[in-house]
């Protein structure tokens, strides 16, 4: 990961992102394997690594964790590591992983608006006073420093409509593995909500270009552009580490051929 972090960096990416899963049932077929690092603890041990590019979830689960903590530990990497942290959160949908941390599933969806409402509030309050029910949580005059280094922008993840009106309160909307004729009707939907250009539409893809056709990839590019998603992350199938360096290396040739904006 740090090999991969670095060489994004020197060829011009913008940002490099991590997955979230703490467990994952033995009969799954996604995610194809259960060893995940846990993702902040990674985008620390990145962060040491690299010195400009942006530090990504993608996505991290919500409801899953104790708000407090997690505001606590997005505002430290962000502080340390200059203002480069990219908060992409959703309300999960694994259930066995919910029943093994003990985490209500019916109720993700309102652990998650609350959780994002309570990290922002810690974000941006000093001292805090206020009252989160489903948490069962009461906060006076509670402080948590320090606070982000910078605004940290909010992603949502998710393609059913509670997730884009969720998004549509946030900073952006970070689609999974939809192609662009699945992925349009959802941008014309968020983009009647927030037409403002503030708000990013961004997309994770599993293409590899050393498994995809160069010609089909770039047409792919070219018509996530034309539906108007503005960041994409490309995600090689890559399972060891010299073959996923490789394809970091293709995918910047790729890239720049499409005439994409990389972010250095």
């Amino acid at each position: 990961m740090r090999r991969a972090a670095i060489l994004a960096e020197e060829l011009g990416f913008a940002d490099v992102w991590v997955s979230d899963h703490l467990v994952v049932p033995a009969d799954a077929d996604y995610p194809p394997s259960a060893y995940l690092y846990e993702p902040l603890v990674t985008l620390a041990w990145i962060a040491a690594a690299t010195h400009r590019i942006g530090l990504g979830t993608s996505v991290l689960v919500m409801p899953m964790r104790n708000p407090i903590a997690l505001a606590k530990m997005l505002a430290s990497i962000d502080q340390m590591s200059g203002g480069r942290v990219l908060l992409g959160a959703a309300a999960g949908w694994c259930e066995p992983e919910f029943e093994a941390l003990g985490v209500p599933f019916t109720q993700r969806g309102k652990r998650t608006d609350e959780a994002l409402e309570m990290v922002k509030a810690l974000w941006t309050e000093d001292p805090l006073t206020r009252d989160y029910p489903v948490h069962g949580a009461r906060l006076e005059k509670i402080r948590a420093k320090p606070q982000p280094a910078h605004d940290i922008p909010i992603w949502i993840g998710g393609h059913a409509d509670v997730a884009l009106a969720r998004a549509a309160r946030h900073d952006g909307w970070h689609a999974a593995f939809l192609k662009p004729e699945k992925a349009a009707p959802l941008v014309d939907r968020l983009r009647a909500l927030r037409p403002d250009d503030d708000f990013t539409i961004s997309v994770r893809t599993n293409r590899d270009p050393q498994k995809d056709d160069h010609g089909l990839l770039l047409e792919e590019i070219e018509r996530y552009r034309e539906i108007g998603v503005g960041h994409l992350v490309m995600e090689p199938r890559q399972r060891e580490a010299d073959g996923f360096l490789k394809s970091i290396e293709m995918l910047a040739e790729l890239l720049d051929r499409a005439g994409a904006e990389m972010g250095a």
